[in-house]
């Protein structure tokens, strides 16, 4: 599962606006970096989850990888307390009010969007293929401005590639498991992974004014209603049906993720496409 990132914003089209942006941006960032901060802290007994003396114990608890446990299930139940109180009614409006075509399209306007990132990421992990299909998906799909995955039809299918999946195949260990709110489950390595896909993201990058701080905020905002519009189902069956979901969730996100990275470790394929 994974989670739709949101940027930050301004509602004013001025240069005050634009450094309220950035400022904005740089805060998110910040308390990102403050976070994995306090969680390094060895001493913060209320955070950190004391390993088992019991070798079978031990062993258990090596292999989910989560030290912070206390921690990350207090953020799990915020989360999961947001969802219900905001998230949850809005993406079940969106998804019974909203034509299936209109939410394909802002899907794809947000994937589109996340391309260049991609595009930089297989250039990072070395695979050539990959970078030539993120960037002629990005090409392509913004001749339509995104809303249609031009790409797709024509044989340049969706991958997922991110800083953090590049870390893993250098080599960069993984450290604790970590569940951040608004971020989700992650780890160290992709949580700084995401902040650098956040500095790969061009629309970042686009001055502001001319209308397209309202466009930044609008896409960012129906993206959120199209991630829920789409989760509702599975997150509602996590809690009715998984004795403890906060652990599910963590086991499917870790297998999740070593996956991605196993099918990106293992693609050596030709850089022309299948359909040359």
């Amino acid at each position: 599962m994974k989670k739709e990132k949101n940027r930050s914003g301004s509602s004013m089209a001025c240069t005050g606006s634009t450094k309220q942006h950035h400022r904005g941006r740089l805060t998110a960032l910040s308390a990102l970096v403050g976070c994995l901060a306090l969680l390094s802290l060895g001493g913060c007994g209320s955070l950190h989850a004391k390993p088992p003396t019991d070798p079978d114990d031990l062993a258990d608890y090596k292999a989910v990888n989560d030290p912070y446990e206390p921690f990350n299930r207090k953020m799990f139940s915020l989360n999961m307390w947001v969802y219900h109180k905001a998230l949850r009614p809005v993406g079940r409006f969106w998804k019974n009010n909203i034509p299936q075509p209109i939410r394909t399209s802002v899907a794809t306007l947000n994937e589109t969007w996340r391309q260049p990132a991609v595009f930089f990421s297989d250039v990072g992990a070395g695979r050539p293929r990959r970078a030539g299909d993120s960037f002629m998906r990005f090409l392509l799909n913004m001749t339509t401005a995104g809303f249609y995955d031009v790409a797709q039809h024509l044989g340049y299918k969706q991958h997922e590639t991110d800083p953090g999946m590049v870390m893993a195949l250098w080599g960069v260990k993984s450290g604790p498991y970590i569940f951040l709110p608004g971020l989700g489950p992650t780890n160290f390595r992709d949580a700084a992974g995401y902040a650098i896909g956040q500095g790969l993201t061009p629309i970042n990058y686009v001055p502001r004014g001319y209308g397209l701080i309202s466009f930044n905020w609008g896409y960012n905002i129906l993206g959120t209603f199209n991630t829920f519009a789409d989760s509702t189902d599975q997150l509602d069956q996590l809690e009715h049906q998984s004795l403890d979901p906060y652990a599910f969730m963590r086991s499917a996100w870790q297998q999740q993720r070593q996956s991605q990275i196993d099918t990106l470790k293992a693609d050596h394929r030709a850089t022309t496409p299948d359909w040359y």
